[in-house]
């Protein structure tokens, strides 16, 4: 259903028979959430889309812009924004936050473990070629161990709700997590543009993000260094996140530097060049991908890196955020294999489930879906933002045969899901208030403890009966309220 200008936001809404973030379920709705229902509801849907119209103009004017690469071009365009936010009560965000850190905690044992003594493989807990045959396995990181023995640092984790509104992990995110910037800028928009929602309302704050990570990337120097320098390394202006890394450098107090802007001198320390002259740097976040990060090391031909960076690296010289290798736990092969590695490490019950993986590299996992191609969600293991995936329910009698050719040319390169109906959120569309599928990105940060960010990056797949939310493909995003 949809609504009239005259009418409230919420005059008309109705889920679909999707579990609804703001309303729950018929037979369970959520309590917590209807202070905030009543007040968007005194909101006339004309002078929403107003509000919503003047939102959208502030993010072209600030430069909030993602750039889409075509094949054709590159389009800078901003993330589109809707001022309708999603609910979580803080019941459901304590599940969520401990589920965050015992993942968080697994893929940090994970990864210290098959860079060491490899024991999780020894057990046969993980098939060893999985791992050592992953393009994101770096042998190079073999025995040694970072500082703090943590590798990602920073992390983001995919979460879906179910028709139940049990909450499932639908992927991991361990190499350069990015979106976080959206989360802080959604919430300074709402602030200005809805200050008679929020005024009264318990939400958990989102602003101290950038402290946050200084604090935790400053604990990865050396101890005897009482003021490190930490520096965010770009690839540079035609980033796709190259507004994130304006962002969080901002965010954070630190210089913003590209591979040119650093170099390592002869006692494996590195400099980073200023108008005052070559000043150390103790600690790099860098958004650069370890084949690109040093072409002494990983790709000779890259022009971004920085030479002689993995030697300083391995020698305690300078940290690395987030570590080098940290590829292997994003795999979505490996991912089928966590509620496993949870008991392995922690002995423990996995707090947030999976949704259920098929890998077509296994004979018995290659035949299911083969069998069931129509009814699944079939996924490539090293893709991101959407690409690549085909959606069995909805794809056409030639998509289909062309991903039955692929999966049989080349089974390991993919898993296969079921279709999960994922929950929905009242949305602004063009014919009123409507629901759209959602997920949530929640960003955790590891330096000698794990703190999750309140909330997380909620992702709004914009196009009706669309299940794909990322950006590259059309979704956009809204701000999300963690109740107190």
């Amino acid at each position: 259903m949809t609504s009239s200008d005259t009418d409230g936001t919420l005059s008309g809404y109705d889920p679909d028979g999707y579990y609804c973030e703001v309303y729950g379920l018929p037979e369970r709705p959520l309590g917590e959430t209807e202070r905030t229902r009543q007040r968007l509801d005194r909101i006339p849907l004309d002078q929403l889309r107003t509000r919503a119209a003047d939102a959208e103009r502030e993010l072209y004017n600030f430069g909030i812009t993602f750039t889409v690469y075509t094949q054709k071009d590159a389009v800078d365009r901003i993330l589109p924004f809707d001022v309708i936010p999603r609910l979580i009560s803080a019941r459901d965000w304590k599940t969520i936050e401990t589920g965050v850190k015992q993942r968080v905690a697994t893929i940090n044992a994970f990864l210290g473990d098959i860079y060491g003594p490899g024991k999780a493989i020894k057990d046969g807990i993980i098939p060893g070629e999985l791992v050592y045959e992953n393009p994101n396995y770096r042998p190079e990181m073999e025995g040694f161990r970072p500082p703090l023995g943590t590798y990602a640092h920073i992390d983001g984790t995919d979460i879906v709700r179910d028709h139940l509104g049990d909450f499932r992990v639908l992927e991991d995110n361990a190499r350069t997590p990015s979106g976080v910037s959206y989360v802080v800028e959604n919430r300074h928009l709402m602030q200005r543009a809805f200050p008679d929602l929020m005024t009264g309302t318990g939400i958990r704050p989102v602003s101290n993000y950038g402290q946050k990570l200084h604090e935790a990337l400053a604990e990865l120097a050396p101890k005897e260094i009482l003021d490190p320098q930490v520096a965010l390394l770009s690839p540079g202006v035609f980033n796709s996140a190259y507004f994130e890394h304006i962002f969080l450098a901002r965010e954070m107090g630190v210089p913003l530097v590209e591979g040119r802007d650093l170099v390592v001198q002869a006692d494996d320390r590195v400099f980073m060049r200023t108008v005052a002259g070559l000043k150390p740097v103790d600690v790099i976040y860098r958004r650069i991908n370890d084949d690109f990060l040093d072409p002494q090391a990983f790709n000779p031909e890259s022009m971004l890196g920085v030479p002689g960076l993995f030697a300083a690296y391995r020698k305690g010289k300078v940290a690395l955020a987030n570590a080098v290798g940290t590829g292997v736990a994003d795999d979505k092969a490996v991912y089928a294999y966590m509620p496993r590695l949870i008991s392995y490490y922690l002995g423990e019950e996995p707090i947030l489930a999976n949704v259920d993986t098929h890998i077509c590299r296994e004979p018995e996992g290659l035949r299911y879906t083969l069998d069931h191609l129509q009814d699944l969600v079939v996924k490539p293991v090293g893709e991101a933002g959407g690409y690549g995936i085909t959606v069995g329910p909805r794809a056409t009698q030639e998509e289909l045969d062309a991903c039955r050719t692929a999966l049989r040319d080349d089974p390991a390169n993919y898993i296969s899901q079921p279709m999960v109906r994922l929950s929905v959120c009242p949305t602004l569309t063009d014919e009123g208030v409507a629901p759209r599928h959602v997920d949530l990105r929640p960003f955790a940060i590891t330096g000698e403890s794990t703190w999750v960010l309140p909330g997380g990056l909620t992702r709004v797949a914009l196009r009706k009966g669309s299940i794909v939310v990322n950006s590259s493909q059309g979704g956009g995003s809204k701000d999300t309220w963690v109740l107190e």
